[in-house]
């Protein structure tokens, strides 16, 4: 696994989205997904076709207002475009191919794509909110130790069609048609940041008034550390920041979150200082607790100095265990002592109660067994 994290951080590289004409260029004799369209480009596909620019909303009202699954549906366009679209483009989704509730209410989706490959998604219902757990690629490169996902290796990034037919076929699995999320946090499988180019066209989709119309303080992106490209994210998209942090010092930081060679804590925290933060937002900090690892008071005194010049909120985790691991999670005890540390420092902390970890849905736990298909190496389809 060593030598897979090292060719991937090696080879690593970030493709600007818009470099490319569709969010996902696909293989010869494979219609575009249509949900991986912006507005813009729509519009010039229709127009190529004959048809006048302002189908693109029309059919954009049907896909995201209305959520209809057919061509045929769009009553409201002739019936040679309707019959045009069905030939020119794919709108299928991601297929839920099993779903499973935890005793605290929480559901763990998988989601069979196209290719057959597999994803996990996890809505949490909480009293004021109903948030979706989002995956950004189809296992995980980063290697960090503390991770279920991580053993999978990665197998290849999802398209961004992927990534908002993920948050559509999640809806989908709602109790009440009219029912929405909260919050959507890129924070299931995969390092977001190591397929930026194909987050942000979803994320684009996600807050467009023709889109979605999630309002981007509602989205939060998760990163194990790629220092250069959070700045482009705040920049580029507005929503949340969260860095998974994991622990106060390079040494301990190499051995559970390889990145930290590649983007030491230095160059995170200058990046994180660079951030083009709004008046009241704050880059969050989420911290796994691990016994006897990263949870001394000694880690907390040195936790308080290095983001003592950031604008930090911490989330302290409970680590969840998985087969094969070997860390334990710190007591209760340990962690409310690490906060109250933390709040001596002036840092804000909160605790992250563990949910759903009877269905293996908590934390760190998502993982897919024996999937199938083409394992891609490194993070080089990101250029694609």
């Amino acid at each position: 696994m060593d030598a897979a994290i090292a060719l991937a951080l090696l080879n690593w590289v970030i493709v600007d989205a818009d470099s490319t004409p569709l969010a996902a260029r696909p293989a010869a004799g494979v219609k575009p997904n249509i949900y991986g369209f912006s507005l813009p480009e729509l519009e010039e596909a229709l127009e190529a076709l004959g048809e006048p620019g302002y189908r693109a909303r029309q059919v954009m009202r049907w896909l995201y207002g209305k959520r209809v699954r057919a061509f045929a549906a769009m009553s409201d366009l002739p019936a040679s475009l309707r019959e045009t679209l069905e030939v020119q483009y794919d709108m299928s989704l991601p297929q839920v191919a099993r779903a499973d509730v935890a005793t605290d209410g929480v559901k763990k989706l998988l989601l069979e794509l196209s290719d057959r490959e597999l994803i996990e998604s996890v809505i949490i219902p909480a009293k004021d909110r109903l948030t979706l757990c989002v995956s950004s690629q189809v296992g995980c490169s980063m290697g960090c130790a503390f991770c279920s996902t991580a053993r999978m290796g990665l197998r290849r990034n999802l398209h961004a069609a992927e990534m908002v037919g993920e948050v559509l076929a999640a809806l989908g699995e709602l109790d009440h048609p009219q029912e929405v999320f909260t919050n959507y946090v890129f924070m299931g499988m995969g390092e977001p940041l190591a397929n930026y180019a194909r987050l942000r066209r979803a994320l684009a989709v996600m807050t467009a008034e023709w889109g979605m119309g999630i309002s981007p303080r509602r989205i939060t992106v998760s990163t194990v550390g790629m220092a250069p490209v959070m700045e482009r994210l705040l920049a580029e998209t507005g929503v949340n920041l969260a860095v998974s942090l994991i622990a106060p010092t390079d040494a301990q930081r190499d051995q559970l979150a390889p990145i930290n060679r590649r983007f030491p804590l230095a160059a995170l925290m200058e990046s994180c200082r660079r951030l083009a933060l709004k008046r009241r937002q704050r880059v969050t900090f989420e911290y796994v607790m691990l016994k006897d690892v990263n949870d001394s008071e000694e880690d907390a005194r040195k936790l308080v100095k290095l983001l003592g010049s950031v604008r930090a909120k911490v989330n302290l985790i409970f680590f969840n265990r998985f087969e094969g691991v070997g860390f334990e999670p710190s007591t209760r005890q340990t962690v409310e002592r690490f906060q109250a540390m933390l709040h001596k420092g002036n840092l804000t902390a909160t605790i992250r109660e563990s949910r759903g970890r009877d269905i293996a849905a908590a934390c760190g736990q998502l993982r897919v067994e024996g999937q199938r298909g083409r394992t891609d190496v490194g993070l080089r389809v990101a250029a694609r």
